[in-house]
């Protein structure tokens, strides 16, 4: 193996994201160009723009929803670009995916929402299954919400659970798309201080959001975008 090949494949296993040239669109309008950034494993990365700048775009092209057709997209191991259909749930098993609507199923108790997706994901001991559910709600501070069904649940703790849900198959990137914008600023608050705590336990958090005293607040890495494109920034105006 060539030096220059050495190099590159020590950096692809340092980063847990890469982009390289890549372009992003939304159909067939083209909402970032030229994106270059590299992501390594335990950064705490806050996504800013305004409304339509590309945030969710990004997401979306990082968890295999958005085809990407132009430049260089690495993620948790996978080239974006020559994936096949057939290895996105693969590639979505080593990421958590955390929405701002929550979306839990309605229908089914806490418990059951996440044993939903671990029966989704290949898990079939119930024992091993039981244990899991247990380590991810404690983690949440949620462990004795399990029976309760969604509706039982303040938005924070129906937050909580889409947080632990994300948590359950050891993801090695975890991906927020305005994870708290719609609770007050105590529930944001605490919610924060989790998302912070597990990013310091090894793993990378890429947060979409609007909540610019948030991110004045609490430290971490802004990514900015704006005109099509994807900048970094030392800090944000409040």
């Amino acid at each position: 193996m060539s030096k220059n090949k050495a190099v590159e494949t020590e950096n692809i296993q340092n980063n847990v994201v890469e982009l390289k040239n890549a372009v992003i669109r939304h159909q067939e309008n083209i909402v970032l160009k030229d994106v270059n950034v590299e992501v390594a494993k335990g950064e705490f990365i806050y996504l800013i723009g305004k409304v339509g700048s590309g945030k969710s775009s990004l997401l979306k092209a990082l968890y295999g929803e958005v085809n990407v057709t132009e430049g260089y997209v690495f993620a948790v191991g996978y080239d974006l670009g020559k994936i096949k259909s057939k290895q996105i749930p693969f590639l979505r098993r080593k990421m958590g995916i955390i929405f701002q609507d929550f979306q839990l199923l309605s229908d089914r108790s806490v418990y059951e929402n996440l044993s939903f997706v671990l029966k989704a994901t290949g898990w079939k001991n119930k024992k091993a299954m039981d244990a899991r559910i247990r380590e991810v709600l404690t983690q949440v501070d949620m462990v004795h919400k399990g029976y309760k069904m969604p509706h039982q649940l303040s938005g924070g703790e129906q937050q909580r659970i889409g947080i632990a849900r994300a948590l359950l198959n050891e993801p090695e990137l975890i991906l927020a798309d305005e994870p708290t914008g719609n609770l007050d600023p105590e529930t944001t608050n605490d919610l924060m201080q989790l998302l912070l705590k597990i990013s310091e336990s090894g793993k990378t958090v890429i947060m979409a959001t609007h909540n610019y005293g948030m991110v004045d607040k609490y430290k971490g890495r802004i990514l900015k975008c704006e005109d099509a494109r994807l900048k970094e920034e030392s800090s944000v105006e409040v």
